[in-house]
């Protein structure tokens, strides 16, 4: 079992059998020189690419949430994230920030940052990505509030499709104080917005 990946190297050779499989019905010679090696160099790759599958939130966290007394707004902005939309299974990537009010408990800022990858590499979409993250933020908590910002750049638009390179999505979830107020809303975006 790979450590990175979290498939035994037996699927992860499945997985390049059938990457083979793919490029020759494309057209192409793979006994040339620059495939011979494609196919698990690409299956290595899509299993590091979709290992949130095979991780457990419980083992991120690690303990990492603490007591505390204030309740301040925390924000964490401009997470950078890559994953792969499940309509084309091509690359979409931007950046996440989150806040939250805590209720009693904060957690370890790298496990925010790790809690998004958990559910970024995996076949997804935006809009899926940012209320999954939210919620767990939520219920790992208790938090009085939650809210996500994501905004992504996605291949399926930019390299296919319509073709249109300029356009970026920005999906946005709230939970609990967020969602009922929309002074704090502002106070989040105004924060992110000045980088401060």
């Amino acid at each position: 079992m790979s450590s990175t990946t979290g498939l035994s190297e037996e699927t992860i050779e499945e997985i390049a059998r059938h990457y083979a499989a793919i490029i020759s019905l494309l057209g192409e010679d793979i006994t040339r020189e620059g495939l011979v090696r494609t196919p698990m160099r690409a299956a290595k790759a899509m299993a590091f690419a979709t290992r949130g599958y095979r991780q457990d939130p419980d083992v991120i966290i690690n303990d990492a949430i603490f007591t505390h007394e204030g309740s301040n707004m925390v924000i964490v902005r401009d997470i950078e994230f890559y994953s792969l939309c499940e309509h084309h299974i091509l690359p979409f990537f931007g950046k996440v920030s989150i806040g939250y009010i805590p209720d009693g408990r904060t957690i370890g800022l790298s496990k925010l940052a790790r809690l998004v990858d958990f559910y970024a590499r995996r076949l997804q979409v935006q809009e899926r990505l940012t209320a999954q993250i939210c919620d767990i933020v939520m219920k790992k908590l208790g938090a009085k509030g939650v809210i996500v910002a994501c905004t992504a750049d996605h291949l399926c638009m930019k390299m296919r499709g319509v073709e249109k390179q300029l356009p970026a999505t920005t999906t946005v979830e709230t939970a609990g104080a967020f969602t009922e107020s929309t002074t704090l809303r502002e106070e989040f975006f105004n924060a992110i917005a000045s980088g401060k």
